[in-house]
């Protein structure tokens, strides 16, 4: 059954049982399907969605188009792993009466998410369990920077208010612990608070969103081909990915798709993207458990992958290689040979840097049924990606929902139930594994070719969803145009958003000597969070 098929018999479905209740249902692309509808309909239709299809709500965001039709509009994009597609409900919020319902008590996923539109865009939140500010701190006004009328130079006035308090956890022996917001080393700044009895953590609590960079903002009335410089800095350990999801929503509101020899080459980037990080994080892991010389060899290997990053695409992060259509450059023999040559090299060394680990007694003690994430958690929170592969989340953008050339390989997607810190290690052990063998298979049957195609104009208000499935997780960028190939919204998803609150949940009766490890083994970027 085809993709649109698929989609159209769940979408018969869903139209006989809500009739009139919608008010229109288009196909923008083949597997993404707009259906247009009242806000009453929201609670009703997401929960018929996810218990009769088992969609997973996957981004929520909102859109300024009040200049258009005289409103905000909110859309909400659910996965459909069985149909391969996409259905967006959007519902439209008078800008007379900007509030709407939240789901966050049905559908947990979504808290911050609909905290983060409050607070961009003005819309209160009815219903929600802690409608407090997430994405913008106190000291900033009540001014909504992604309406329209916002402009970046915007002086602000000086803050008058109450500054942000954790929430107290009282009782007898519970004392609480701050940690940051400034850290040691290089990382970006993160509010923890634990509350602890004795060793055992019994609370934590996660205040970010201070490195807020205006990238959302940044993309409107950009030209689309200046994009992609701006999506390869929304997380510097991701920059190729963000930059396809980016390319790739692009090209779906254009209509054009890259050629095959850019899609092999887009995939092999994003491959050596996952082999870099999740090495380096095997060793960071090894590291907070005093296993440094573990550390060592990863790094060695992780260094040796950004050497050939750097002889493929001029950059070790892979930056200026993605590009609208495709890729930027060609590989000619030399550089095939390197990635070749380099493979054979790692796959022994990175068995020899797994060995090490593995046959360590005290590196496994200090990792088994530490940090553990139980599977329901993770369905309940929508946990993504690594973290959530390793605690019993059977999804994967690469097997669902192919892009790039991940439909002309063969690969398994590891999957545990265990969801402590030695499995989140073993899922990248696996992926590492899994990596090689996809950018093998790429290199055996490489398309010959062209490695990119033009877009043309695009016309205005068209839309593209766009995806990719990072080291970490699932990737999504949505677009929207405007007269003169120029972006009216961008909207960003990293799956460190989703990721954060689990945190809090894992490190629940460790201790917090354990946070490091526990932190190291979701690594979760601040960057991607905090656009």
């Amino acid at each position: 059954m085809s993709v649109l098929s698929s989609l159209q018999s769940i979408l018969n479905e869903v139209t006989q049982r809500f009739g009139q209740r919608l008010e229109s249902v288009c196909a923008a692309h083949p597997d993404e399907i707009y259906v247009h509808a009242k806000m009453d309909l929201v609670a009703g239709f997401t929960a018929h969605l996810c218990r009769r299809w088992q969609a997973r709500l996957v981004s929520l965001f909102a859109d300024d188009a009040r200049l258009a039709g005289g409103a905000f509009h909110l859309y909400y994009v659910f996965a459909l792993d069985a149909a391969h597609g996409f259905i967006i409900l959007r519902v439209p919020v008078p800008a007379d009466q900007p509030e709407f319902a939240s789901l966050t008590n049905a559908v947990h996923a979504v808290n911050w998410q609909e905290r983060e539109i409050q607070d961009l865009f003005g819309l209160k939140l009815i219903g929600h369990p802690n409608p407090r500010r997430c994405a913008l701190h106190d000291d900033w006004p009540e001014v909504y920077p992604l309406r329209k009328e916002f402009d970046l130079k915007t002086k602000l006035p000086p803050f008058t208010g109450e500054r942000h308090k954790f929430r107290p956890l009282e009782g007898e022996g519970v004392f609480q612990v701050p940690v940051g917001p400034v850290h040691a080393g290089i990382i970006e700044p993160g509010h923890f608070l634990f509350s602890v009895a004795g060793e055992p953590v019994l609370c934590l609590q996660i205040r970010l969103f201070y490195t807020h960079k205006a990238t959302e903002k940044l993309f409107e009335h950009l030209p689309v081909t200046h994009g992609v410089r701006l999506a390869e800095s929304i997380s510097g350990d991701s920059s190729f990915a963000h930059a396809t999801a980016f390319c790739h929503a692009v090209e779906r509101a254009a209509e054009v798709v890259a050629p095959p020899r850019g899609q092999a080459l887009r995939t092999v980037c994003l491959e050596l993207e996952r082999i870099y990080n999740h090495t380096a994080d095997i060793g960071a892991i090894a590291t907070d458990v005093a296993f440094v010389v573990a550390n060592a060899h990863a790094m060695r290997l992780k260094e040796k992958v950004l050497r050939l990053n750097e002889v493929l695409t001029g950059n070790r992060l892979l930056r200026g290689m993605a590009c609208l259509g495709g890729v930027r450059y060609d590989w000619a023999a030399p550089q095939l040979q390197a990635i070749a040559q380099l493979l054979a090299e790692l796959k022994p060394e990175f068995d020899s840097l797994v060995e090490l680990i593995q046959t360590s007694s005290s590196t496994r003690d200090r990792l088994e049924e530490t940090g553990i994430l139980t599977p329901k958690t993770t369905q309940d929170l929508g946990v993504v990606g690594l973290a959530g592969r390793a605690s019993g989340f059977d999804h994967d953008l690469r097997r669902d929902f192919p892009h790039a050339a991940y439909d002309q390989v063969q690969f398994s997607v590891p999957v545990y139930t265990e969801g402590d810190v030695l499995h989140r290690m073993q899922v990248r052990i696996d992926e590492v594994r899994q990596s090689f063998s996809i950018i093998e298979q790429i290199l055996a049957k490489l398309p010959a070719g062209p490695v990119q195609v033009a877009l043309g104009e695009l016309p205005a208000d068209a839309v593209g969803l766009g995806y990719v499935e990072g080291w970490r997780g699932e990737i999504f960028h949505w677009i929207r145009t405007r007269p003169g190939n120029r972006l009216a919204r961008c909207k960003v998803k990293d799956p460190s958003l989703q990721n954060w609150p689990a945190l809090c949940e894992a490190i629940q009766g460790n201790i917090i000597p354990d946070f490091p490890v526990v932190n190291k083994s979701f690594n979760l970027s601040y960057s991607g969070t905090d656009r």
